[in-house]
């Protein structure tokens, strides 16, 4: 059945408390201004919505929707449940909570509110490691988005939608994601804005993981530029924590390192704690690679990270990152076998999807396992992680990968062609 217009709804409320139009109108309208809305050949601004519900003893909400003030309360106090549930770890909840939202039938005629559901939802999705269903909601919602009405939102379902992609392994359509949304920026002059800059650091990792490391050092050059130009202190640590990756991944560990220490300071205390951990994961994982001797540091460091996770919306990616990189400090400790544990509950965390977590947590369990001398079961593994890498186009993290297996493959004894096989896959994997 069909909701009744705006008009039909004010005209009924008038009568029932038998107010003529006039009335309605006195006096900051005229009674055929009033007419005019009732028969639907008007449609009200805002701000006379608002007058008229205050003269009907009403909600604005009720007047433009139909749905009553017990019901809009209802589905609000729902939403926030599933906020605070997805910002407390509660993946699974918070998506149940934003689910039953989007089945209430009144939700539909409460845009703003349904956009919510939808844009949480597809977050909750993201967090569960349903990266398929995430994808596709957020598809919907970059398809719906406008960067004139909300830039910040614009901004941030596709920061959203080209993590998910490359956190799904494909790396070039989460290339394509975020160079296409900061090229709108940069047409429409809106290139100096934080919102530009978030875009930049999406664009940027995406750089990273595909191998392409002269853009990405561009990339992250005119990125800490642009935030330290025009962006606010949240802009400046998502640059700063970029230009650390990227520093990372050249081998540049000190810079990566003041650069990271940047960002934390930055990190103020309303920030997404997600973020916050995923930023000290990275520190940590820059300490082990620059400065060896502050090995303990870095895992006490991941330990307090760990058990920060339980109560922030970190999904299984963020848990096994974690897990991956106390694996690596437990190997410099010389731990191996503690990195074992470690690595293998990475790795049954995150299933048998293709991901760049799993081939993370390969490559520790291959080396950890080479410690240990199961050189067979090193072998295995680091053939899985660089074949995984390869498929996800790391190409850089791919060459490694085989590179390592190499290495392993020499330490055993193995007959030369299958070690310097790992070595032709590594120098193709870089191109050359």
């Amino acid at each position: 059945m069909d909701r009744e217009t705006l008009g039909q709804r004010i005209r009924a409320l008038r009568i029932r408390q038998g107010v003529s139009q006039a009335q309605l109108a006195f006096p900051e309208l005229s009674d055929s201004y009033i007419s005019l809305i009732e028969s639907d050949k008007r449609v009200p601004a805002p701000s006379v919505v608002d007058l008229l519900a205050a003269k009907l003893n009403c909600s604005a909400t009720y007047l433009v929707s139909g749905v009553s003030e017990d019901v809009v309360d209802e589905l609000r106090v729902t939403l926030d449940y599933a906020e605070i549930a997805l910002q407390n770890g509660a993946a699974a909840e918070a998506r149940a909570r934003f689910a039953e939202v989007l089945a209430n039938a009144d939700a539909t005629a409460l845009p703003e509110m349904l956009h919510q559901a939808r844009w949480g939802y597809a977050l909750a999705l993201e967090a569960a490691g349903e990266l398929e269903e995430a994808i596709a909601g957020l598809l919907e919602l970059t398809e719906e988005a406008s960067a004139e009405a909300d830039l910040d939102h614009w901004a941030k379902v596709h920061v959203a939608l080209s993590r998910c992609l490359r956190e799904r392994g494909d790396i070039s359509a989460g290339v394509q994601a975020a160079e296409g949304a900061l090229r709108h920026l940069i047409a429409t002059g809106a290139d100096s804005t934080d919102a530009a800059v978030h875009l930049g650091a999406a664009l940027l990792a995406a750089f990273i993981e595909r191998g392409d490391l002269v853009r990405a050092r561009q990339l992250a050059a005119q990125l800490v530029e642009r935030a330290e130009r025009v962006g606010s202190p949240r802009a400046r640590m998502v640059a700063y924590w970029e230009a650390a990756y990227v520093a990372e991944i050249r081998g540049e560990y000190e810079d990566g390192v003041a650069l990271a220490e940047r960002a934390l300071m930055l990190a103020g205390d309303g920030e997404d704690p997600r973020n916050l951990n995923r930023l000290r994961v990275i520190y940590a994982g820059l300490l082990l690679r620059a400065r060896p001797d502050q090995a303990a540091r870095a895992r006490e460091l991941l330990g307090r990270v760990r058990a920060d996770i339980s109560t922030s919306s970190a999904g299984e990616i963020d848990v096994a990152w974690c897990l991956t990189e106390l694996a690596h400090a437990e190997t410099a400790l010389g731990r191996p076998a503690e990195a074992v544990r470690l690595a293998e509950e990475a790795i049954d965390l995150l299933g048998d999807a293709p991901r760049r977590a799993t081939a993370g947590a390969l490559t520790v369990l291959g080396e950890a396992c080479a410690r240990l001398g199961r050189h067979e079961r090193a072998v295995e593994v680091l053939t899985r992680a660089a074949t995984c890498l390869e498929e996800m186009e790391s190409s850089r993290e791919a060459a490694q990968a085989w590179f390592d297996l190499a290495e392993v493959l020499a330490e055993t004894g193995a007959a030369g062609e299958p070690r310097m096989a790992a070595y032709r896959r590594a120098l193709t994997c870089v191109g050359v």
